[in-house]
């Protein structure tokens, strides 16, 4: 599934500066340097944490997207490194888990 494609499933798109990268995958957490060290590359990565460090984490994983869940807001300074890094950014009402759950619904 596309990243652009989640937008039809739910998830609110916050930046989206490559819609057509694919999602291989899910990974889940908060502590940066475990998702930096674990996440795979085309994961998207469902977190709540919503500052610069997220971008640049994302970046270095090569995740397809950063998902934030339980309706987390991204200030704006940070959704514009994202689309400065090409890193797409994505929005969900939903708890942590029913997000997982969704996601892997939608990919599996």
């Amino acid at each position: 599934m596309r990243v652009c494609e989640l937008q039809e499933h739910g998830f609110v798109p916050l930046a989206m500066p490559d819609g057509d990268r694919q999602v291989e995958g899910a990974y889940v957490g908060d502590l940066l340097s475990w998702v930096m060290g674990r996440a795979q590359a085309d994961n998207a990565w469902i977190t709540i944490m919503s500052n610069v460090n997220v971008i640049a984490v994302a970046s270095l994983a090569d995740t397809s997207c950063v998902i934030l869940a339980e309706g987390v807001d991204m200030p704006e300074e940070v959704l514009q490194t994202a689309r400065d890094k090409d890193v797409n950014v994505l929005g969900s009402d939903l708890p942590i888990f029913e997000t997982a759950v969704r996601l892997a619904g939608l990919i599996a």
